[in-house]
């Protein structure tokens, strides 16, 4: 099965996985919302209107009497378009708005399947070059604000030795060099994650030999290291 096989069985197994999710009574903003609105946010999932599912998806918890309960039951309905690029909403929004309604604290297999998700989309696009309808890098900072880490990213990276991996790898480090940017970046919506030390280290040492882009032999790029980096 290839990797873009994977990440469809894997979303699949996310529908299945929320079904069991129970519809409530939403209240919420009727400033941004109208009562049409919630009743149709209350119904059946698969009935809520493609047009108002970007809405919901981006706003903030302080416009919902319940945002965990209502981001968790719409979660099939956000994750898969996101993924193949239909949302229309910024990816890292998307994941500030999964750890503020505390996906990994949902009951397991909800967490699980979710998880699975971001480990098979993360490979699908390691495995494609030119890559998907989301960027390597937008996936990066979605996969490590939710998961609050990059190195097991960064580790499959590494591990994955094939030509779209180091095609993707070029174009990473070409955008992230552009002006220095990698001397100070953040990864999530609200720049939640510092990302220097542990992408810029991994960068010069554990697929240097992968890259050819001189601008790494620069010395004044090991100053921006954290602690522990030779």
């Amino acid at each position: 099965m290839s990797c873009s096989e994977q990440l469809t069985t894997a979303l699949d197994a996310l529908d299945r996985a929320f079904a069991s999710e129970r519809a409530f009574p939403v209240e919420g903003c009727t400033f941004c919302y109208t009562e049409q609105d919630l009743a149709e946010l209350a119904g059946p999932v698969h009935l809520i209107s493609d047009d108002l599912i970007p809405a919901v998806a981006a706003e903030g918890p302080d416009h919902w009497d319940d945002f965990p309960r209502l981001y968790r039951r719409l979660v099939p309905r956000i994750v898969r378009p996101m993924v193949t690029g239909e949302l229309h909403v910024d990816e890292e929004l998307i994941a500030t708005r999964l750890v503020q309604a505390g996906w990994t604290t949902w009951d397991p297999p909800l967490a699980e399947a979710l998880r699975d998700v971001w480990v098979t989309w993360w490979r699908s696009a390691l495995d494609t070059h030119p890559g998907g309808p989301v960027s390597v890098r937008d996936i990066l900072g979605v996969i490590t604000v939710t998961t609050g880490s990059m190195r097991p990213w960064l580790d499959t990276w590494a591990a994955t030795r094939t030509p779209a991996a180091d095609a993707q790898l070029a174009d990473l480090v070409d955008d992230v060099m552009f002006e220095g940017e990698i001397t100070d970046l953040h990864l999530g919506f609200h720049e939640e994650y510092h990302a220097t030390p542990e992408l810029l280290g991994w960068l010069l040492t554990d697929v240097r030999d992968r890259v050819i882009d001189p601008r790494l032999d620069d010395p004044y790029f090991r100053g921006h290291l954290g602690p522990g980096h030779p």
